[in-house]
């Protein structure tokens, strides 16, 4: 039985915790509404991880084969919703693509494509700074010129893998997950987080 002293006490903290629960939670909605505003003006870069791909941690099975779709984590179905979730709010809010590109990867092309917002083109840059990758730090050097020399008028997608993001930003989004990005050239990724967009429910 739990003593009621003790339950008193943690009384006592409630409204104190929902407070903090609720101001994070505006904190959210808020840099959420800055993205979406930035992606609307035009000359940003939003930098998506792919949509849900289990087991969610770590790369492919062993053996697996770039060009084989069947050897690697691909999309499951709310990946694949969760990519036409974000095409569907990419049109909706009104957001001018002017290029994608994808990862070669099957479930980093999956979720650029699913979105359907315009042709989508391979990009090596996009691949994560990891050992499959023998020349990741030439794709880390023209990943920041891609993103730091962007101009638009429209937006610039980029859709790629945690670690891609890790490398470039020091953040590791969630799945389906957007960061909004103004170009910065001359700083050390060559962008500016603007806001982030979590990944759609």
């Amino acid at each position: 039985m739990i003593d009621p002293r003790i339950v008193r006490q943690l009384g006592r903290f409630a409204p104190a915790a929902l407070a903090i629960a609720l101001l994070i939670t505006s904190a959210r909605v808020a840099d959420s509404q800055d993205a979406w505003a930035a992606l609307v003006e035009g000359g940003h870069v939003a930098l998506i991880r792919h949509g849900n791909a289990p087991p969610g941690q770590g790369g492919d099975p062993p053996g697996f084969k770039i060009d084989d779709c069947a050897t690697q984590r691909n999309l499951d179905e709310t990946g694949r919703a969760q990519a036409r979730a974000l095409g569907e709010a990419f049109r909706s809010r009104g957001v001018r693509v002017d290029s994608i590109r994808s990862s070669p990867w099957c479930r980093c092309m999956d979720t650029a494509q699913l979105m359907a917002v315009g042709p989508v083109e391979r990009s090596w840059a996009l691949v994560p700074a990891t050992d499959r990758n023998p020349n990741a730090a030439a794709a880390l050097r023209a990943l920041k010129e891609m993103v730091s020399s962007w101009r638009g008028p429209g937006t610039l997608v980029l859709v790629a893998h945690g670690l891609t993001a890790r490398a470039l930003l020091g953040i590791v989004p969630d799945q389906a997950e957007t960061l909004v990005l103004k170009p910065a050239p001359g700083s050390a990724s060559g962008v500016h987080v603007v806001g982030r967009i979590p990944a759609p429910q």
